[in-house]
């Protein structure tokens, strides 16, 4: 659809009211904490913008669903695999349950998905998203962005930053400080399983590895996962054949340190003695591997809960914020 035929939005009324996209919500939602000016400049920005509301805008005069959307960007198997994704969907439940709100479980996964959900919530079915690993240039994202939808992201919002407010771990300094504590361990050639490159995980995890290296860093110990248990036994069985005298990695997720213990162990290799192991997250799988694995704790209960309070800020016609939450080593016996 050109750009000419777009149906205007709450944006287009904020620019030519000259105000804020929260103080239009306001008006929409009864005009409470507005001006009298501002309430009339927006009326009649409405008024030359030729804006229609839809059915999202018209709940916030009416009524609002009273539900919110946890909605993950990745294939439906990802959603039972990957431990993180049931921390969070458990911790905001709770904290929605706390509220009397319910929350709606989508899953898109795929471009057919995509489209549907994007529908369903522009449609005004929910009051707002939080939105579960997101990739860059996912077009949801834009898409959830121009139906005015409410969104509040689980990590930075790699090419929305500032248009969409987010709840992050310190992803970059928890992985200096992993590849310090490899160090520290007397270890000399650290390798490390990236995320997919991406995401706000795999991007600054690898910065934080890199920066702390500094000059001894060495691409060839550098290979990619995608964050599943698998990839992490792939990459791991790459870096032996590729640097076979590594004796550290620092691996981006427990799940993908997993694998990578398995490759490991059928290798040949010892953890800690011959190769130490670090992982990110601090899930579940962590503290049951062999040997328990030394890992970044993720402050997953506040996240979650952060990222409610948020969401619930936008809904409300605050501008969107973003809080990054320090993330703490956990150490065990796989260094």
């Amino acid at each position: 659809m050109s750009t000419a035929n777009k149906r205007p939005t709450i944006r287009d009324v904020a620019a030519a009211a000259g105000v804020s996209r929260g103080t239009v919500s306001r008006v929409l939602n009864g005009g409470k904490w507005v001006s009298p000016e501002a309430h009339h400049a927006v009326e009649r920005a409405i008024v030359e913008v030729g804006y229609v509301a839809n059915q999202h805008a018209r709940s916030l005069v009416t009524s609002r669903s009273n539900s919110i959307a946890f909605l993950l960007t990745e294939p439906q198997h990802l959603l039972f695999e990957d431990p993180n994704f049931s921390v969070l969907l458990r911790g905001v439940a709770e904290e929605l349950s706390g509220r009397e709100m319910p929350l709606l479980l989508m899953v898109a996964g795929t471009a057919a998905e995509r489209r549907q959900i994007t529908r369903y919530v522009a449609a005004g079915h929910v009051d707002g998203v939080l939105l579960i690993s997101s990739h860059r240039g996912n077009p949801i994202v834009a898409d959830l962005i121009d139906h005015d939808v409410p969104v509040v992201a689980c990590g930075v919002p790699l090419g929305f930053e500032g248009r969409v407010g987010y709840v992050a771990a310190d992803d970059r300094s928890g992985a200096v400080t992993m590849t310090r504590h490899l160090l520290d361990r007397g270890r000399t050639r650290i390798a490390t399983i990236t995320g997919p490159l991406d995401t706000p995980g795999g991007t600054l995890r690898l910065e934080g590895y890199r920066q702390t290296l500094g000059e001894r860093f060495d691409e060839s110990l550098v290979a990619t996962g995608d964050y599943t248990r698998e990839s992490g036994r792939l990459a791991m069985t790459e870096l032996l054949e590729r640097r076979p005298d590594l004796d550290a990695v620092f691996v981006a997720s427990d799940l993908m340190a997993a694998g990578a213990l398995a490759a490991l162990q059928a290798a040949g290799r010892s953890v800690p003695g011959d190769v130490a192991v670090g992982g990110f997250d601090d899930s579940g799988v962590a503290a049951a591997m062999h040997p328990a694995l030394t890992t970044m704790r993720q402050p997953f209960a506040r996240i979650s809960s952060e990222m409610v309070r948020l969401l619930h800020e936008v809904i409300n016609g605050e501008e969107p914020a973003g809080i990054t939450l320090p993330t703490s080593l956990v150490e065990r016996d796989s260094t």
